[in-house]
């Protein structure tokens, strides 16, 4: 399995006026990511790639043109979001022969949470059924998985190689962290932040790398914050955390995705527009991204 670590931009969809998927648009983002701002790795059909949206043929399809545009280049983990083991292994198995390096998948996002026990087998099956390392992206409010609760996933499943941690939540990140460093002992695990106004304190912990919204958005940046970090540069890594903070507060919002593609769009790389019901963004977020943007690329 390749390391999976560092920037691991969460990519955008990009969608027409119709919702087709806009496969051109994609790759040539997919070559920017790896040419340009020299990712080691990304994701697609995540929350920012509306992969609540997407079925199991447009997974496929987006999967597929990620990892041969990628040709080798980076690594490519594929988002499950689905509310059944059998939807999510569905999703997985579609996705099996070409050449993805992990899936990312959330707890069901309905509004019944399963049980602790519930959860293993869940995360255990998809890794089993689909043959694929499975990263847990702890996201959903009412399916919030505890530390502990992913501390003993990741020791009893096999399969299951990491966290993405999401939800504002550093104390559970900096627990997942002490956890992964005593289950290293026999399996090595992988804690990626995606508290994306804390990036900095996220790597200042020990996290692994990030998939995180704002990546999306200034890939190369991010990439520089990381850099910094590794190289114990921390006058520059805290200049950029607090440039970077403000394009968070812009783009955060209920149409996040709408909020990365615009900002794509004011940078020249073109994201497609969000699929519908979600909203593209307001003119007042336009402005707000625009605004905190030339911030960012004054650095």
């Amino acid at each position: 399995m390749p390391e999976l670590q560092g920037i691991i931009p969460p990519m955008v969809t990009p969608f027409d006026e119709d919702g087709e998927f806009l496969e051109a648009e994609h790759r040539a983002d997919v070559r920017f990511m790896i040419a340009e701002a020299s990712v080691p790795a990304v994701a697609v059909c995540g929350s920012t790639g509306e992969g609540h949206t997407v079925t199991t043929d447009e997974t496929r399809r987006i999967t597929g043109a990620t990892v041969e545009e990628a040709a080798g280049r980076a690594a490519v983990i594929t988002g499950i979001i689905a509310n059944s083991t059998r939807l999510a292994i569905e999703r997985g198995k579609a996705v099996a022969d070409l050449g993805a390096a992990a899936l990312q998948v959330t707890p069901v996002h309905y509004l019944f949470r399963p049980d602790d026990e519930s959860m293993l087998r869940h995360f255990d099956s998809i890794s089993q059924a689909t043959g694929l390392p499975v990263i847990i992206y702890n996201v959903v409010p009412w399916s919030y998985l505890s530390p502990a609760a992913l501390g003993r996933i990741l020791r009893d499943a096999d399969g299951v190689i990491g966290v993405k941690q999401s939800a504002a939540d550093m104390k559970a990140l900096a627990d997942l962290l002490v956890q992964a460093e005593e289950i290293g002992q026999s399996k090595r695990v992988r804690i990626l932040s995606a508290v994306d106004a804390l990036l900095y304190p996220s790597f200042q912990l020990g996290a692994h790398g990030a998939i995180a919204a704002i990546l999306a958005a200034v890939p190369d940046v991010c990439v520089d914050l990381w850099k910094a970090v590794e190289r114990g540069d921390h006058v520059r890594a805290l200049r950029l955390h607090k440039r970077l903070l403000p394009l968070w507060d812009a783009i955060d919002g209920p149409n996040l995705p709408a909020n990365v593609k615009t900002a794509m769009r004011l940078q020249g790389r073109n994201g497609g527009v969000p699929r519908a019901p979600m909203p593209a963004s307001s003119q007042e977020q336009t402005q707000r991204i625009e605004a905190a943007l030339s911030n960012v690329r004054s650095a």
